[in-house]
Order: C-alpha cells, then sequence, then structure tokens
C-alpha cells in the first residue's frame, strides 16, 4: 500500500476532490469523507477539521448548497447534507482542467508518467 496522502500534499485540491464526490449524489460531511477515503484506496487520509471549514467555506462561495435532515434518521443527530449547485458544476470542470495542465506540465520535469 502507498505511503497515506494527507495535510499539505492536498492542500489546494480539496475542493476539486469534494466537488468530484459529490457529483452524482448528494451527502453529509461524514459521507463525503467516507467516499473521498474509499476512492483514495486506502492512501487517502482526511481529518474532520480539515473538511467540515472546506465545506463551509464552499457554501459560502455558492458551489455547494446544504440543507439539514427534516428530522434525526435515529443515528445521533441530524446530518446537514450538502449538493452541488450549477457553479459547483462549473468549478469541477475548471478544476478538472486545471489539475490535467498541473499533471501534463510536471510529469515529464519529475520523470513521473500521467
Amino acid at each position: 500500500m502507498p505511503d497515506p496522502i494527507q495535510g499539505d500534499a492536498l492542500r489546494g485540491h480539496l475542493q476539486t476532490l469534494v466537488l468530484s464526490v459529490l457529483e452524482d449524489d448528494s451527502a453529509h460531511g461524514f459521507e463525503i469523507l467516507r467516499r473521498l477515503e474509499a476512492a483514495g484506496r486506502g492512501a487517502l487520509h482526511m481529518k474532520e477539521g480539515s473538511l467540515y471549514p472546506a465545506l463551509h467555506r464552499m457554501e459560502k462561495q455558492g458551489l455547494l448548497k446544504a440543507a439539514w435532515e427534516a428530522k434525526s434518521s435515529g443515528r445521533g443527530p441530524r446530518r446537514r447534507n450538502y449538493r452541488l449547485t450549477a457553479k459547483g458544476r462549473r468549478q469541477l470542470r475548471a478544476g478538472r482542467e486545471e489539475w490535467t495542465t498541473f499533471v501534463s506540465v510536471l510529469s515529464p520535469i519529475i520523470g513521473a508518467t500521467a
């Protein structure tokens, strides 16, 4: 298994990662965290302390729309569900384009294949 990717290595990419896992379906914060870690195949480790401020920031920027569950599901406190807005979908496309450029430019420099 590769070394875990966390902290500083994720800086600048968290927004695109979150938007990506919300592309097809809304989710609450812990589910977003679970989806990211599952997609990272054991190499991606995130802390709730990094995720929740990012979710609030993205909501303020209009990239996400959030709503509280109507009532508790019986599993604890009510959850706040997040979904992409039209602006969030545009930002996701831009983030993917930026990532593609980033990888295509840096891969030859460091001798990696994209």
